[in-house]
């Protein structure tokens, strides 16, 4: 007798006949019992049958390990899917964790995880000197056995790498990480709240897939914004020397743009920079691109010399009309109209072209964005009405031009920002 004492019978297949037969065996040899995978009526029943301090009875029905192991495979699955995305983002992935070793690297074999055949654990880590741990952190992805003061010095090592570091987390022991990270991202339903106070960032559905969408929406603002910028300064260049030049040289019609018309300009140009470029769309090569360094600056010199040529360039059609209209003889009223529809033209392409600084018009006429046409055709309207109707075309000192006169103004505005397109072409090639 008592051949079992403290020993513990786990008896699965609810509590039928055999069940119960075998947990009163298991009882009288003095071992400690666990049914599980009961229903409601087995429940009530082996409570009045087995009353016992030694039985321990687990209502949760079994069949239902099925459901969690499914879940558990999707999100492995899912998880995948990220490690995948993170890469070609130029993202690195490093899994952190206070399990073992061979657990871990189990797990990351089966999600087929970048880098899972090798690990360090946190003892290792601790005692490796500042160069080593430098180059550990920046070629290992798992860690395992980590405890908060080398989970945290993980982080420090990643950030002397000049690395930006997201850290997610959901315990205590991941506070101080959270807190040293450049992001620290807590969970939202399961991360307690130290974890939550300690980060900067929290995931309400507990979802690392969001993380997907919040690096994606952020790359597109940025790019976005950069965009609108661009424009900016394209535009106002030609309105500028357009302004400048024939006053300071004392040419033959100084002051052809008067406040009205730098007005209305402002008006065309402020939709298009804040709604239009706003709502534009990821562009597919967004995600393929590196992260910026914390020492980058917002634009850099390329970038910011492709704008400058882009409005000098308009600004050399802008006026090369207007001479060409003095040449003429045309007057003045005939002068300004023509100079501002050269204006006009430039700034509807230039919008189209800069919706990317590599791919083509072409592909991104494919780009969903509803304010483009709405802009586009309200501004040609607008346009329309001030050269047909002859009291508003009076009140903005314009006068109605031929076809052939119309003609010039468009092809000139057309060249003088469709050069780029080649330069597009041309950096596609390259690559």
């Amino acid at each position: 007798m008592n051949q079992l004492q403290n020993k513990v019978a786990i008896i699965t297949g609810g509590a039928g006949s055999i069940g119960k037969t075998t947990a009163k065996l298991f009882l009288e040899e003095g071992a400690k019992v666990l049914l599980v995978d009961l229903n409601e009526s087995q429940l009530k029943e082996v409570q009045t049958e087995l009353a016992n301090e030694n039985v321990a009875i687990f209502a949760a029905d079994v069949s239902k390990a099925n459901e969690v192991e499914s879940y558990v495979n999707e999100a492995i699955k899912r998880f995948g899917k990220i490690d995948v995305f993170f890469n070609n983002a130029g993202i690195a992935v490093k899994i952190i964790t206070g399990d073992g070793a061979e657990t871990t690297m189990a797990i990351a074999k089966q999600i087929q995880f970048q880098g899972s055949e090798k690990s360090i654990n946190g003892d290792e880590i601790m005692k490796l000197d500042e160069s080593a741990l430098g180059k550990c952190v920046i070629e290992t992805s798992i860690f395992t056995r980590m405890f908060p003061e080398a989970k945290l010095k993980v982080i420090n090592a990643l950030k002397s790498q000049n690395q930006i570091v997201a850290m997610t987390g959901d315990g205590v022991n991941d506070g101080p990480a959270l807190k040293a990270a450049h992001i620290g991202i807590a969970m939202g339903k399961k991360g307690t709240e130290i974890a939550k106070q300690a980060a900067s960032l929290i995931l309400l559905e507990d979802d690392l897939s969001k993380m997907i969408d919040a690096i994606a929406t952020g790359r597109k603002i940025y790019s976005n914004l950069k965009k609108a910028i661009q424009y900016i300064i394209s535009i106002h260049i030609p309105i500028i020397l357009t302004v400048f030049i024939p006053l300071a040289f004392g040419w033959l019609y100084p002051t052809l743009f008067s406040p009205i018309h730098i007005i209305f300009l402002e008006i065309i140009m402020g939709p298009t920079c804040s709604i239009i470029y706003e709502n534009e769309p990821l562009e597919k090569n967004t995600m393929l691109q590196a992260p910026k360094a914390l020492t980058t600056t917002f634009f850099k010199w390329r970038e910011l010399s492709i704008s400058i040529v882009q409005g000098i360039l308009i600004a050399i059609g802008t006026l090369s009309v207007y001479q060409y209209a003095v040449l003429k003889g045309y007057d003045e009223a005939l002068t300004r109209t023509m100079t501002f529809l050269v204006l006009i033209t430039a700034n509807i392409l230039l919008t189209l072209i800069n919706r990317s600084f590599y791919y083509s018009i072409l592909t991104t006429l494919s780009y969903k964005n509803r304010m483009i046409p709405f802009i586009i055709f309200t501004t040609i309207a607008i346009v329309s009405v001030m050269l047909s109707v002859p009291t508003i075309t009076t009140f903005f000192e314009f006068e109605t031009p031929s076809f052939s006169q119309f003609t010039i103004c468009i092809s000139v505005g057309f060249v003088s920002v469709s050069w780029f397109e080649v330069a597009k072409w041309i950096q596609r090639r390259r690559k």
